[in-house]
């Protein structure tokens, strides 16, 4: 049955699309174009700006590049592979399949982090915009957004569908009984949670998003829609 008081959260990298692939093949490309000197610039920039605004913004880094280089045709090459990089082609397997799977049990959303660019143009060309008929929330940080999240999607209950325990852990924190967690245990984070796993634990794990083509409503604890009338 369809609960129209839940909705699920999904996270976008590394949980529906392949995260770190993308960056194996934008390391790639920065050293065919640029040689490892420059691409060592590339990165640095990309950690100065991760430092200060607490999210990845390849196109920052890159802007900064643009001025410690000569203007060359491969930057402007580079602006392409960015915003027409084959995103659709990453998706994890059957994760479409897990989202129209879900979305029988409740709603559900995109709740991602990341710059307003970049991010959303990923969600879009992956086709997962579409898949979640729009229901899209790109903010800065997530657990500070907590918020934004219940103005954007009012609900009783959150499921929220991440690779990040310790994310998972500081909204589980805060919203208890409210919100149920799903780790997907994909990505690099998802290998570092192995030797530590944080407090609280999460609700479900999963190995892959495709086991969610699984899922039930009663497995997400979703509470069930209060009885109307009685006696």
């Amino acid at each position: 049955m369809l609960s129209t008081e839940a909705i699920i959260l999904l996270d976008v990298d590394n949980t529906l699309f392949d995260n770190d692939r993308f960056k194996d093949d934008l390391a790639a490309r920065l050293l065919r174009d640029f040689g490892p000197e420059r691409a060592a610039i590339y990165w640095r920039h990309y950690e100065a700006v991760r430092g200060e605004v607490g999210y990845v913004d390849y196109l920052a880094a890159l802007q900064r590049l643009r001025l410690e280089i000569d203007e060359t045709p491969e930057l402007l090459a580079m602006s392409s592979f960015l915003l027409d990089y084959p995103f659709a082609d990453h998706l994890y397997a059957h994760a479409l399949e897990a989202i129209a799977h879900l979305r029988t049990i409740a709603a559900v959303a995109i709740f991602s982090d990341g710059d307003i660019v970049f991010q959303p143009r990923k969600i879009q060309r992956a086709g997962l915009w579409d898949a979640v008929q729009g229901r899209v929330l790109v903010t800065v940080h997530k657990e500070r957004s907590i918020d934004a999240l219940r103005a954007r999607f009012p609900a009783a209950h959150y499921v929220m569908v991440d690779d990040k325990p310790q994310l998972l852990a500081a909204m589980k924190r805060v919203l208890g009984d409210g919100l149920t967690t799903v780790f997907v245990r994909q990505g690099h984070y998802a290998a570092d949670a192995a030797h530590a796993m944080p407090e609280p634990a999460p609700d479900r794990v999963v190995e892959r998003i495709g086991d969610l083509c699984q899922a039930t409503g009663d497995w997400l604890r979703i509470p069930a829609p209060a009885a109307v009338g009685g006696t």
